[in-house]
């Protein structure tokens, strides 16, 4: 089973790519600005896509009553989530040389896959609940008060995935470079998971 232990344990170790890349992008372009403003989600905190995008960002929010972008302290996801990403690592790492040393079933690759699912369905319910509450929740004393058609006051939740049109901004939401590491490393441990299986499948009929 060396083969798909060795799969088990690159798997995880490409998770690492979260602490020196976005997890996640979110972009907003409208004429006033020729380069959109763009914010980079991190596991460990919020950044400008360019040095001042968060100040200007923040700056258009005043108006219209949303709050300013919090900083890594103020959210408690920010701690958790560098701890969160370095264990689940960790046990991948730890898994994968179980199995090449044949001290765990294959079967295990499967369980760390069904983990990590699982932490990042709660996480991305965690970041659509924070952007519903970004957007929805605002300043009764704005500057600025835009009402829907119905009289209800408008909301600027950015979209979780995707484009979106808000007034004259054109919102796009999609994953970044972390994202898409820590997607390819689980789908290796799932290819282990076969991997180790098909090896086992030898080893019983020998």
């Amino acid at each position: 089973m060396k083969k798909a232990s060795v799969l088990m344990i690159i798997g995880p170790l490409l998770l690492l790519g979260l602490y020196f890349f976005p997890l996640w992008n979110i972009m907003l372009g409208a004429p006033q600005y020729p380069d959109p403003l763009g914010m980079n989600i991190h596991i460990t905190g919020i950044k400008g896509v360019s040095e001042f995008d968060l100040q200007n960002i923040d700056g258009l929010n005043h108006y219209i009553g949303m709050k300013v972008i919090p900083k890594p302290e103020e959210m408690w996801e920010f701690t958790v989530f560098p701890y969160v990403i370095g264990g689940m690592v960790l046990l991948g790492v730890i898994i994968g040389l179980l199995g090449y040393m044949n001290k765990v079933s294959y079967k295990w690759f499967l369980g760390w896959f069904v983990l990590m699912s699982i932490l990042g369905v709660l996480g991305m319910y965690d970041f659509n609940a924070w952007l519903l509450d970004y957007g929805s929740n605002l300043d009764p004393h704005a500057i600025i008060k835009v009402v829907n058609p119905d009289g209800t006051p408008m909301t600027y939740k950015p979209p979780l995935l995707g484009y979106q049109k808000m007034l004259n901004f054109d919102v796009t939401s999609l994953p970044h470079v972390g994202a898409y590491m820590m997607f390819v490393g689980m789908m290796l441990t799932v290819v282990a998971f076969f991997v180790g299986k098909k090896e086992a499948g030898k080893i019983k009929n020998t």
